[in-house]
């Protein structure tokens, strides 16, 4: 399969690169990423969290400052939380919350699902990566606009030329294809390739 090349100092690649940097930005300000999509999309919104919260291609291993902390307080569980727990890196996946989801479409909009999430969680510094293969999912182009009125960075994920999510974007990473399945395969290895970055900037072991 051929895979989309990142290394070739197209618009893509910087694309790419400005996405770095925007969460790297928001990452040392304390901020937390949110994400969203549906379908495919909602999955990789998973996919991606658990490769920020927990080790992906790197150990991330606790300082002895904080294992030491951890000492204190745990009692026979100490060696397991100290040898074992890892550092993360904050993402919420927007897709992941079933009985909010619902109640969101049930008691004011279905198209509001990840909006109303934007606006009760997000904050200042925040960053939206909205994932849509088209660009046009109503859902996503809500919570883009709920994001950038919160002073949010928006980083939409999307296929050829981005849709009506372009404009709302401060970084758009659109795919060469009109395919929904060709654009989801294009887009795990963009997004392993964020994670990756972000991974190697903050952990160094």
């Amino acid at each position: 399969m051929q895979q989309p090349d990142l290394n070739n100092g197209n618009s893509q690649h910087d694309s790419l690169k400005a996405a770095v940097e925007k969460l790297i930005a928001s990452y040392d300000a304390g901020g937390t990423l949110l994400i969203c999509g549906n379908g495919g999309s909602a999955a990789d919104c998973e996919h991606i969290v658990g490769e920020l919260m927990k080790g992906f291609c790197r150990r991330r291993p606790l300082t002895a400052d904080d294992k030491n902390k951890l000492a204190a307080v745990s009692g026979d569980d100490a060696a397991l939380l100290a040898d074992k727990l890892q550092y993360g890196l904050p993402a919420l996946s927007l897709v992941s919350h079933s009985a909010l989801i619902t109640a969101i479409a049930n008691d004011l909009d279905g198209s509001l699902i990840f909006a109303q999430q934007v606006w009760a969680l997000g904050k200042a510094g925040d960053v939206l990566l909205a994932i849509s293969t088209s660009g046009n999912s109503r859902n996503i182009l809500l919570a883009a606009k709920a994001a950038r009125a919160k002073d949010m960075a928006v980083i939409g994920l999307t296929g050829a030329g981005g849709g009506q999510l372009a404009p709302l974007c401060d970084v758009l990473i659109d795919v060469p294809s009109d395919n929904v399945a060709r654009i989801q395969e294009l887009h795990l290895p963009i997004y392993h390739e964020i994670c990756r970055q972000l991974e190697a900037h903050y952990f160094k072991a």
